[in-house]
């Protein structure tokens, strides 16, 4: 078996058993999914009521506002959903927790991530089929770059995630600093990219690359050019390659926390 294949397969075991867990708890697993469900309906539900008396923002039809909420609410459900401590990687790295992750034979980056889901996000990826279903522009073929734009949407989120969070290694706990540019890249993204102009468009597509959430999804769904597709994808690429050489090389700063941890 091929290290990704086993690296797959490890992920697959983790997100089986993090669901079993949360399924435990039925009642409270059913009210986060329908309450993230419920969050992100009202998004939309907004702009629609915006597009009523404004038919096209920037260039954007409702259309396409409604494909950059599928593919980011996906995205951001199979990213963060699936890799739920990318969200608290500071706090982790603080509390010396990451000391019973370099005892184990397994990639350390990717075993932090993977241990722990947040489970709301799940409705996170319901709600981006179902508003997707509700675009009016399903076919096979936006089907296909639906799922694989959010698949580099999932991997941008983390990586991002891991960037800003790995921070603590260096300047101390940053866990406040790193949840703020997190969500300004969530909530950049969640906009209309035709709308922002000049220098906020330039620190879109490098510092906070929201661009490369709001704007190349919809742009490769709706124009289907490869240069789309090679940008987004090289993007992600050199994003997850900086966040996972700029983890490993603050793992070599790391003080251990002195902790003893026992799962069972």
């Amino acid at each position: 078996m091929s290290t990704a294949a086993k690296q797959l397969r490890f992920i697959g075991e983790y997100v089986r058993a993090n669901l079993a867990m949360a399924m435990e708890y039925r009642a409270n697993f059913i009210i986060q999914v329908i309450g993230m469900v419920l969050n992100d309906a009202l998004w939309v539900f907004f702009w629609w009521l915006f597009f009523r008396q404004f038919p096209l923002v920037a260039g954007w039809s409702y259309q396409e506002l409604l494909l950059l909420y599928a593919v980011l609410t996906l995205g951001f459900g199979l990213g963060v959903g699936v890799m739920g401590n990318c969200t608290r990687l500071s706090q982790i790295i603080a509390e010396g927790h990451l000391d019973f992750y370099l005892t184990l034979p397994k990639n350390v980056l990717l075993h932090v991530l993977v241990s722990r889901m947040q489970v709301s996000a799940l409705g996170d990826i319901a709600f981006g089929l179902l508003v997707y279903g509700f675009s009016g522009a399903v076919s096979w073929a936006n089907t296909a770059m639906l799922l694989m734009t959010s698949m580099l949407t999932a991997v941008t989120f983390v990586a991002f995630a891991v960037l800003a969070h790995s921070l603590t290694f260096y300047i101390g706990n940053a866990s406040a600093l790193a949840s703020q540019l997190f969500e300004a890249l969530l909530t950049f993204s969640s906009y209309p990219g035709g709308i922002f102009k000049g220098l906020t468009r330039f620190l879109m597509f490098t510092v906070i690359p929201a661009g490369f959430i709001s704007y190349a999804p919809v742009a490769i769904m709706g124009e289907r050019k490869l240069e789309f597709v090679l940008a987004m994808g090289g993007f992600t690429l050199a994003l997850a390659l900086l966040a996972s050489t700029v983890f490993y090389r603050g793992l070599r700063r790391y003080e251990s926390g002195s902790l003893i941890s026992v799962r069972l």
